[in-house]
């Protein structure tokens, strides 16, 4: 009789997850959060420096600052903002409180950081991840959302990876994307980056991969954090085709606005974003970058 009992609390556990991870839209509105603030299912992530946390944030919200919580890893490859180990990065989240059963709720004001967080929790297996539409800005836009200024220390728990690779593309693949045509590659990045009239500190090579297309994240933006219409976009990103695409940027954080685009929105399903992008491949001076011409 208790085995039964048992296996019947396994199965109850494991239907709430999957009906949790089913009821996560990639984008969620200020009214959803509103009404779903009092939900200890719901952990919600504010990714802004640690002075406007502090200054005012959703009531409840953790403070966990992109820059400097660990989110992205320098590697000795070069990359300048990789994924970190899997037992590092599981362990930085399960610190902010997301459990295995959680839903995790992106805010912040650069569309870029929101969508590479969002991708962390893909690629890590959890799928009751969402951004705030139009994040700390869409927050304050509604009179009716309260601001609190208390910090939130948040209840330390397991969180439990499932990695999955379908998500993220590595150095070979780009490599052999580069030398076969295999994957649309996908730069995100300014256009005097994509050019080669100059190029971000941690990238040594000015240039693009061979054979990229170029989709200036910030095109797919309304205004600060808020993406433009489904319409819109799919006009922007139809360049990229039908095919398989990698985006990418300078350590993968533009390039997370144009996966999140085609994967999330556009459900471009065979999209991967390439973490390493140009500061891994460009610390090796024998592999090939483009310089437009006038």
């Amino acid at each position: 009789m208790r085995s039964h009992h048992f296996a019947a609390t396994i199965a109850a556990g494991a239907f709430a997850l999957t009906a949790q991870a089913a009821i996560a839209q990639p984008l969620v509105s200020s009214d959803w959060l509103r009404s779903h603030l009092n939900d200890p299912k719901v952990v919600v992530l504010d990714l802004r420096p640690a002075a406007q946390y502090a200054a005012g944030h959703i009531p409840g919200a953790v403070g966990a600052d992109y820059e400097k919580s660990g989110w992205r890893a320098v590697t000795q490859d070069g990359a300048g903002g990789a994924l970190p180990p899997i037992d590092r990065i599981s362990a930085v989240i399960g610190n902010f409180g997301v459990a295995d059963d959680s839903h995790a709720v992106i805010v912040g004001d650069d569309f870029g950081a929101m969508a590479r967080v969002y991708w962390t929790f893909k690629v890590l297996g959890h799928q009751a991840v969402s951004v705030l539409d139009g994040g700390w800005d869409g927050w304050r836009a509604n009179p009716a959302d309260k601001v609190a200024t208390a910090p939130v220390q948040p209840r330390h728990v397991t969180f439990a990876a499932h990695y999955d690779p379908s998500i993220r593309a590595e150095l070979s693949e780009v490599e052999k994307a580069v030398a076969t045509g295999s994957e649309t590659l996908v730069d995100a990045r300014p256009p005097a980056q994509w050019n080669g009239t100059a190029k971000a500190p941690v990238v040594k090579t000015l240039g693009h991969l061979p054979g990229a297309v170029w989709v200036d994240q910030t095109e797919a933006l309304q205004s600060g954090a808020k993406l433009k219409s489904k319409s819109d976009l799919k006009k922007l990103f139809a360049k990229v085709g039908d095919g398989k695409a990698v985006t990418y940027c300078n350590t993968g954080h533009l390039a997370a606005t144009d996966w999140f685009v085609l994967s999330e929105v556009l459900n471009k399903q065979n999209t991967k974003m390439y973490d390493g992008s140009m500061s891994q491949w460009a610390a090796d001076g024998s592999r090939p970058v483009v310089v437009e011409t006038p």
